[in-house]
C-alpha cells in the first residue's frame, strides 16, 4: 500500500486528470484511474498539481530590515549603504529569526527549495551563513536550503572578505557567490570574477554571481557577461554558472546584446532576473522615458539561456514588498516582460519550477515523475495555464510526500479545500 495517493490530479492542460502515488517520500507510478491504494488519499477533482517550487535567488539574512530604516532615496547605492549601516548590529538571533519568517512564508505559498545568498565581508563575518547553516538543518523536513557566500560589499575592496568566503565554504555553504561590480574598476571587476572560480574550483562548488545590475553598460563594470562566460568556457563551469539581475542587457544594442546572449548559451551560463526589484530600484536617475529595466526574457529564451525568476529581497532597502510568493512574482514578471497567453505563462511557471531546479542543480532530483521526490503542489485551479493569472490557493504543499501546508476557505458557507 502507496503512503499517499493523489487522485484525479491535473498536470498537463492536454491530458486528462491522473493519479499520483507516494511511498517513501517519492513518486512511485503517475497514470489513470491507478488500482493502487494509499494510507491516505487527496481528491484533488481536477485541480493542478506542480512541482514544489525552487526559490533560486533570496537574501533571507537582509529580509524584513525595511521596518527599521527604509532606503532614503531608492537607488542601488542607497540600499547597499543603508543595509551596511544595519548590518552592524546583525545577530545570529536576529538574522535567523527574520530568516525564519520568510522560510515559514515560502512554505505556505508552495516553495520547497530557497537558494539564499546571506552577506559575508568584514561588517557582518559569517554571522548570516551561520544562521542559515543552523536553519537548514532546523527546516530539513520541510524546505531544502541551498546556501551562497556572497561578498555584497566586493572582494578587493573589503579586505578581509576572501578568507571568510574561504570559511564560509569549509563550514558548509554550497554556492560560492560573486558581486561583481561592487569593486571600483573594471580591472579589479574581473579580478573578483577570477577569485570567485578559483574558490569554486578549490572547493567543487557552483558559481551564483549578481551581475550587470544597471540600467545601461555605459559604466563598462556592468558589462562584465561575456567576461564570465569566457572564464566558465576556460575553467569548464558550464551549466554550474548563474547570473542574477543582468537588467543592463535591456539598455544594449540588439546586435551587442545578441552577441552577449549567444555567448551566454554558449557557455552554459543561466540568468536570473529578479523584477520585483530590478523595478524597484531601476531609473531612478531618469526624468523622461523612465527606463524599467528587467532583462529581456523573450530574448534570454530565443538564445537557448537558461533562466528562473525569484524573489531576491523581501521588505528592505533593495525591495520594500513582498511575501515569499514566486506565483505572485511570476505574473509580474509576465505583465512587466510583455508576456501573455497559455505558452508564455505555462513557460514563465516552469522559470519556477523546471528551470529553476535546472539552474540550482537539483534537475536530476525533481519533477513530476516516477522516481523524483514528492515535493508537490495541489492548487485551486483547473488549468496549469491559469496558474499565474488565478493567483490560486496553495490547498497542499507536500514535502517530500508529507503534507507541511495546506489552505482552505470558506465561500458562502462552504468549506474548500
Amino acid at each position: 500500500m502507496a503512503d499517499l495517493v493523489l487522485r484525479n490530479a491535473r498536470i498537463d492542460d492536454d491530458i486528462d486528470p491522473v493519479d499520483i502515488v507516494i511511498a517513501g517520500g517519492r513518486i512511485t507510478d503517475i497514470g489513470r484511474s491507478l488500482p493502487e491504494q494509499g494510507r491516505d488519499e487527496i481528491e484533488c477533482a481536477g485541480r493542478v498539481v506542480i512541482p514544489g517550487l525552487v526559490e533560486s535567488h533570496v537574501h533571507l539574512d537582509k529580509a524584513l530590515l525595511d521596518a527599521e530604516k527604509p532606503n532614503p532615496d531608492g537607488t542601488l547605492a542607497g540600499a547597499i549603504a543603508v543595509t551596511a549601516e544595519l548590518k552592524r548590529g546583525f545577530t545570529v538571533d536576529s538574522i535567523r529569526d527574520r530568516a525564519r519568517r520568510i522560510m515559514d512564508m515560502a512554505i505556505t505559498h508552495g516553495t520547497t527549495v530557497i537558494r539564499a545568498h546571506p552577506d559575508v565581508d568584514p561588517i557582518v563575518g559569517l554571522r548570516g551563513v551561520q544562521a542559515l547553516l543552523e536553519l537548514r538543518e532546523e527546516y530539513r523536513d520541510r524546505i531544502d536550503l541551498q546556501i551562497v557566500a556572497f561578498p555584497q560589499e566586493g572582494i578587493l575592496q573589503a579586505p578581509g572578505t576572501l578568507a571568510l568566503l574561504r570559511e564560509s565554504l569549509r563550514r558548509g555553504a554550497d554556492v560560492i557567490g560573486g558581486c561583481a561590480y561592487s569593486e571600483p574598476t573594471v580591472a579589479e571587476c574581473r579580478r573578483h570574477i577570477d577569485l570567485v572560480f578559483d574558490l569554486a574550483a578549490e572547493f567543487d562548488v557552483p558559481v551564483d554571481i549578481h551581475a550587470d545590475f544597471a540600467d545601461d553598460a555605459t559604466d563598462p563594470r556592468f558589462a562584465m557577461a561575456d567576461y564570465i562566460a569566457d572564464v566558465t568556457d576556460r575553467t569548464g563551469m558550464s551549466g554550474r554558472v548563474t547570473l542574477g539581475h543582468m537588467t543592463s542587457l535591456s539598455g544594449q544594442d540588439p546586435s551587442r546584446r545578441g552577441h552577449t546572449l549567444t555567448r551566454l548559451a554558449a557557455a552554459g551560463v543561466a540568468v536570473v532576473p529578479l523584477p520585483a526589484t530590478d523595478m524597484h530600484l531601476g531609473g531612478r536617475t531618469d526624468t523622461t522615458n523612465i527606463r524599467r529595466g528587467i532583462a529581456p526574457l523573450r530574448e534570454l529564451w530565443a538564445a537557448g539561456v537558461t533562466t528562473a525568476y525569484s524573489s531576491n529581497n523581501i521588505r528592505n532597502a533593495f525591495t520594500p514588498y513582498g511575501n515569499a510568493d514566486l506565483l505572485d512574482i511570476g505574473l509580474f514578471l509576465a505583465q512587466t516582460c510583455h508576456l501573455s497567453g497559455p505558452a508564455d505563462l505555462t513557460r514563465v511557471l516552469a522559470m519556477a519550477t523546471t528551470e529553476a531546479a535546472r539552474v540550482i542543480g537539483i534537475a536530476h532530483d525533481y519533477g513530476l515523475r516516477p522516481g523524483a521526490p514528492a515535493d508537490l503542489i495541489v492548487l485551486s485551479t483547473h488549468r496549469v495555464a491559469d496558474a499565474l493569472l488565478d493567483r490560486p490557493d496553495r490547498n497542499y504543499v507536500l514535502k517530500a510526500g508529507r503534507i507541511v501546508a495546506r489552505t482552505s476557505r470558506i465561500q458562502d458557507g462552504i468549506f474548500t479545500h
